[in-house]
C-alpha cells in the first residue's frame, strides 16, 4: 500500500522510533483509502462491461482514415465497436473532437484549437487527408446511438465550460454513453449536476509516464484526484495495470476498470483479469 511505503520511507530517512512509525501508517492508511475511494453506489455498469472501444475511432494511422474523424467513427459503428473520443472547446465554445491541445500533429500549424474558432478549425485538413475536424454534435449525429461511446472530457485547465457544453448535447442524445477525463474538476462537474451518468477518472502511473513529478506531486495527486472525482470506474494506462492504487479501487471497492491503448491481441490476453472495459488501436480484437 502506497500509504505503508511512505512510511516505510519516512523512517529510512528520518530513524524514526518504530512505535511512532506504526502511528504514522494507521494514521495514513485510512486517510489514503478514504481519498482514493471511488463512488461507493455506483450506476449500473452493466451496458459497458466487455465494452470494446475503438480509440479516437476505427481509424487507419492517420493514412486516410484519421483519428477523430467522422469515417473513422463510421467504420467503428459499421463493426459494432464502442467510440472513445476526444471533445474540446473552439475560441467561440463549440466543442470539437480532437485529441491535442495543439493542433501541430495534426494540422501541420502551430495554434491551441481553443484559440480559433469552429469555422476556422473545420476548413484544416487533418493529417493531410480530405477529412476536416468535426463537432461533437456532427460526431453524435454520425454514430446516431449505434455504439456505445466514452467521451473524453479533455480539460488542460480549469473551465466548466467544457462539461456544461458537452453535457448540453449529450442530454439530448438517445444512445448509450459515459464520460472520462484526466482533469478531476470535469468529473466534479458530472458529480454535482448528471450524478446519473456513469463517469471515470483518467489516470496512469505518473511517476513512470512524468518523470518531472517529485514523489510527493505523484502521491498527492494519486490521492486526490478521487477524493474530487468520487468516480464510477477508472480508466488506466494497462501496463500499469499492477500499481496498488488500481488494485484497491478494483479489489477493495469494487470499480469497473478500463484499460487503454490495447494495441494487439497480446496486450489484450495480457490484461483482461484486470479490466472490464477495453480501449484499442491498430488490431481488430
Amino acid at each position: 500500500m502506497t500509504a505503508f511505503a511512505l512510511g516505510i520511507f519516512v523512517y529510512k530517512r528520518k530513524n524514526i522510533d518504530m512505535k511512532i512509525l506504526i502511528l504514522v501508517i494507521c494514521i495514513l492508511c485510512p486517510v489514503y483509502l478514504f481519498l482514493l475511494h471511488p463512488r461507493m453506489r455506483r450506476p449500473d455498469a452493466k451496458a459497458f462491461r466487455g465494452c470494446f472501444f475503438a480509440h479516437r475511432g476505427l481509424h487507419d494511422g492517420n493514412v486516410s482514415v484519421p483519428e477523430n474523424s467522422l469515417p473513422a467513427f463510421l467504420k467503428a459503428a459499421e463493426k459494432g465497436y464502442g467510440i472513445e473520443m476526444d471533445v474540446q472547446l473552439s475560441a467561440d465554445k463549440i466543442p470539437v473532437v480532437f485529441h491535442d491541445a495543439t493542433l501541430s500533429r495534426m494540422c501541420a500549424i502551430d495554434r491551441r484549437v481553443d484559440s480559433m474558432t469552429f469555422e476556422e478549425l473545420k476548413k484544416l485538413p487533418l493529417a493531410e487527408t480530405g477529412e476536416h475536424i468535426p463537432s461533437f454534435e456532427e460526431a453524435l449525429r454520425a454514430v446516431a446511438g449505434r455504439v456505445p461511446l466514452l467521451v473524453e472530457i479533455k480539460m488542460d485547465r480549469l473551465s466548466f465550460d467544457i462539461p456544461e457544453k458537452i453535457d448540453a448535447l449529450l442530454s439530448s442524445y438517445t444512445g448509450l454513453y459515459c464520460v472520462e477525463s484526466f482533469h478531476p474538476a470535469a468529473l466534479l462537474w458530472y458529480r454535482k449536476n448528471r450524478p446519473q451518468i456513469f463517469r471515470g477518472q483518467l489516470s496512469t502511473n505518473f511517476n513512470i509516464e512524468n518523470h518531472t513529478l517529485s514523489p510527493f506531486q505523484y502521491l498527492f495527486g494519486k490521492m486526490v484526484l478521487n477524493a474530487v472525482s468520487r468516480p464510477d470506474f477508472i480508466s488506466y494506462n494497462w501496463r500499469f495495470q499492477k500499481d496498488p492504487s488500481l488494485q484497491l479501487c478494483r479489489r477493495l471497492f469494487g470499480a469497473d476498470c478500463a484499460g487503454w491503448v490495447i494495441r494487439s491481441p497480446q496486450e489484450l490476453a495480457s490484461c483482461q483479469k484486470t479490466f472490464q472495459m477495453y480501449i484499442f488501436e491498430d488490431f481488430l480484437p
